[in-house]
């Protein structure tokens, strides 16, 4: 787990600098309407629901909701698309019918192998949302298929759910200290988005 945490720490575009760019994107996104989606299996989906519970409750400070979907937890789209098309199925079809373009789209695996999380993928870029994945090591299929990547370092499926759990909290910090930041100069986060995530 040292050399994980070191490795997350130092690795600029996919450790916890990258996370930090996440947030303050997500402040661009959801105050301009924009939403976030999220989705995982096992832990990581645990951990996606974690994520989507800070920005529609709150991180730490007093703030309004914004609008976050945990595809996963709905249970009764998930079983429907499971039985009717499939597992591989149960978010592609899920982000077809809430994405839009420019929401953003956050996908967590450990291994970045999951069929179903790649054709997650796929239909997010067919409907113009924006793809980030928190993966364990590289190379992996997500990582390549997403627009941006946090990847930990590590064999150890959980050293890379503490470390993607670490880097999910940086996100929602990042995202409040840039709402706090506008909010002080009288405007709205104008947080440049890179190439990357356009």
């Amino acid at each position: 787990m040292r050399r994980a945490l070191r490795h997350f720490q130092g690795d600029q575009e996919a450790g916890l600098a990258e996370a930090a760019e996440w947030g303050r994107r997500l402040a661009v996104v959801l105050t301009s309407g924009g939403r976030l989606l999220a989705a995982g299996n096992g832990g990581s989906a645990a951990q996606a629901q974690h994520l989507t519970a800070e920005f529609v409750g709150r991180y730490a400070g007093e703030r309004g909701p914004y609008s976050a979907i945990a595809l996963h937890a709905e249970t009764s789209a998930v079983t429907a698309i499971g039985n009717d098309y499939g597992f591989d199925e149960v978010f592609a079809r899920q982000i077809a019918a809430h994405g839009r373009p420019g929401d953003v789209l956050v996908l967590l695996s450990t291994s970045g192998r999951s069929d179903n999380l790649l054709d997650a993928a796929t239909a997010a870029r067919a409907a113009g949302v924006r793809v980030w994945a928190m993966t364990g090591p590289r190379p992996n299929p997500l990582a390549a298929q997403a627009d941006s990547v946090v990847c930990v370092e590590s064999p150890s499926p959980a050293t890379v759910q503490e470390m993607h759990l670490l880097a999910l909290h940086l996100v929602c910090e990042a995202f409040d200290e840039e709402l706090a930041a506008a909010d002080r100069a009288g405007t709205v986060p104008a947080a440049v988005l890179t190439e990357e995530s356009s």
